[in-house]
């Protein structure tokens, strides 16, 4: 049961490898440019596994001591974990131990392909989940660490590195609208993230668009889940 769902899951995983390698190795090249010891990307990339927030936490590092700011930025930039919590709530039930693992482990990329992904007939679901989860977290663990043993050895210019993760989450997106035959739910989130992009600007419109998709996607839940159960019987 357990090697076919790993089985099933790797060819998931095989894009988030490339994006997180990539922005792990910068991230631990960065911590060692700093003078932190590969030890600090390791535990942070294993504990905090945020990535964009562990670069941020690159800052604070260096900056003097301000927990009430600390905290500040950490539940901003990571807020959109709400949502993602909210929408798998169904999808983690009857997961047993697994499940504390699953919401420890749900970044951006995990959450895209536990939520969309076609899991194959006769594959646990659970497990499924769980090796995606624990995939995902090696990649990043694995290149964070990397990157800081050999830092010291390496000197490149790290801008625009970070532009692969949103490559990564242009395909992921595409890959789902293709394959829905209704294209509600990604109207929908396309429309309220540019409306809230002209609303609130650049900085400030992420917040503000997952919750006007999660209301929007609440109140016209029962005729879009009606829509797809008609396409599919079709």
């Amino acid at each position: 049961m357990k090697t076919k769902a790993l089985k099933a899951a790797f060819p998931y995983t095989i894009p988030i490898f490339a994006g997180f390698w990539f922005l792990a190795l910068a991230y631990g090249i960065l911590m060692n440019v700093n003078g932190f010891s590969f030890i600090y990307p390791m535990l942070m990339s294993l504990l905090i596994y945020g990535g964009s927030l562990e670069f941020i936490v690159v800052t604070m590092l260096m900056s003097p001591f301000a927990p009430l700011s600390a905290l500040a930025v950490t539940l901003l930039v990571q807020s959109r974990h709400l949502f993602y919590g909210i929408a798998m709530l169904d999808r983690f039930r009857g997961m047993g131990w697994k499940k504390f693992y699953l919401i420890f482990g749900m970044c951006d990329e995990t959450f895209s392909i536990n939520y969309s992904a076609d899991i194959p007939e006769g594959v646990d679901r659970g497990w499924f989940m769980f090796f995606v989860t624990l995939l995902n977290q090696l990649y990043w663990v694995s290149g964070a660490t990397i990157g800081g043993l050999i830092g010291s050895f390496l000197k490149f210019n790290t801008k625009g590195l970070d532009f692969v993760m949103t490559a990564m989450f242009v395909t992921i997106f595409m890959n789902q609208w293709m394959k829905e035959k209704k294209k509600y739910t990604g109207l929908i989130g396309i429309g309220a993230t540019a409306a809230c992009l002209v609303l609130f600007g650049a900085k400030s419109f992420m917040v503000p668009a997952m919750v006007t998709i999660l209301i929007l996607l609440t109140i016209f839940r029962k005729p879009i889940e009606q829509s797809y159960q008609e396409a599919e019987i079709q």
